[in-house]
């Protein structure tokens, strides 16, 4: 149901260095680049990811409660992506591990923007 998710950035140079580092991982491809927004994505008709710099010119805030969440195959890659960012200058929210009745594995962090990430997958 999803098309795309767009987290606001103040600094787009930076912010996309660190989406196209970290979307790597999942084999996720910048596919749209202009002066205000770029997009990745894994496939054509995928769920797609955009970081954009407001339009209204005014500072990009980091929404309380939202959160975008990447859905990957495996534990491993949910761990990959989770160190990946942290790496990369995203601070830790919460390591890898199971959650709730143990069927879904999660691992959050925020951006170098403080955007909240998920990457999860099915135990």
């Amino acid at each position: 149901m999803i098309g795309y998710v767009t987290l606001g950035t103040n600094d787009i140079d930076k912010s996309t260095a660190f989406y196209d580092e970290l979307l790597s991982e999942i084999e996720a491809k910048r596919i749209m680049t202009d002066a205000h927004i770029r997009i990745w994505s894994t496939a054509p008709g995928a769920a797609m990811l955009s970081v954009i710099k407001p339009y209204n010119g005014e500072a990009a805030t980091v929404g309380n409660g939202t959160m975008v969440a990447l859905a990957v195959d495996t534990a491993e890659n949910v761990a990959k992506l989770h160190a990946k960012a942290l790496a990369l200058g995203g601070q830790d929210e919460g390591a890898p591990g199971p959650r709730g009745d143990g069927k879904m594995i999660f691992g959050y962090c925020r951006d170098l923007e403080g955007n909240k990430l998920a990457f999860y997958c099915r135990a």
